[in-house]
């Protein structure tokens, strides 16, 4: 990422970290802030200490949710596992706002929102409540296809190898005019495919289900 955004905007090797004001983690897609000038990064890393800048993001979590909540738990790194973070009584807060896009038979896709920004914070939080993002390779998010699923549908998601995460909405104020811009992005073909998949997969067993 970094080698990318200083080839094609050069002028920003200047700037701390590249103009980066946050990351996405490893393998998650979709939209990240970064400024081109450094009184312009200064006034978006305030903002986003300041709570200022909303960031939506769409996932699909393994099991079925019934309903939309708020996961407030501190995170910090995991006592063994390094490249690890974990909810934990002494970490930094970490409050994560989630709620149901879409039911399917065995997953659930959610639509949700950052307080704060802590490392791997959705794919911890949603762990947490017992609800790992498909395909998580740190937070257990292994394939578990429902019962009698088909061999085209256990493809898809052991096929799917990250998690399924997407940064998807980014709304802040300008730093120098103060104007509020907002930006949204479509989301990437693996998790519309996974998606697809799914929905076959609850079309299929639709008589069988309780809701």
């Amino acid at each position: 990422m970094l080698n990318a955004l200083l080839y094609h905007y050069p002028e920003i090797a200047d700037v701390p970290r590249a103009g980066i004001v946050h990351r996405l983690d490893k393998d998650t897609t979709g939209l990240m802030v970064v400024a081109k000038t450094v009184p312009a990064q200064t006034r978006l890393v305030e903002a986003l200490q300041a709570r200022e800048i909303t960031r939506e993001y769409e996932a699909v979590a393994i099991g079925t949710m019934t309903a939309g909540g708020t996961v407030e738990e501190p995170i910090a790194r995991h006592s063994t596992k390094r490249t690890h973070m974990a909810v934990h009584p002494m970490g930094k807060p970490a409050v994560t706002h989630y709620r149901i896009m879409e039911h399917f038979r065995a997953h659930t896709r959610l639509r949700l929102r950052l307080e704060t920004g802590r490392t791997h914070q959705i794919r911890v939080h949603m762990a947490h409540i017992s609800h790992p993002l498909v395909g998580d390779p740190l937070y257990g998010g292994r394939p578990r296809p429902p019962k009698g699923a088909s061999e085209a549908f256990i493809h898809t998601l052991r096929g799917f190898d990250r998690q399924a995460l997407h940064a998807t909405m980014l709304r802040l104020y300008h730093p120098i005019s103060g104007i509020q811009m907002e930006w949204h992005a479509p989301l990437p073909q693996d998790m519309v495919d996974l998606i697809d998949a799914l929905k076959a997969d609850t079309e299929e067993f639709k008589d069988q289900m309780d809701w």
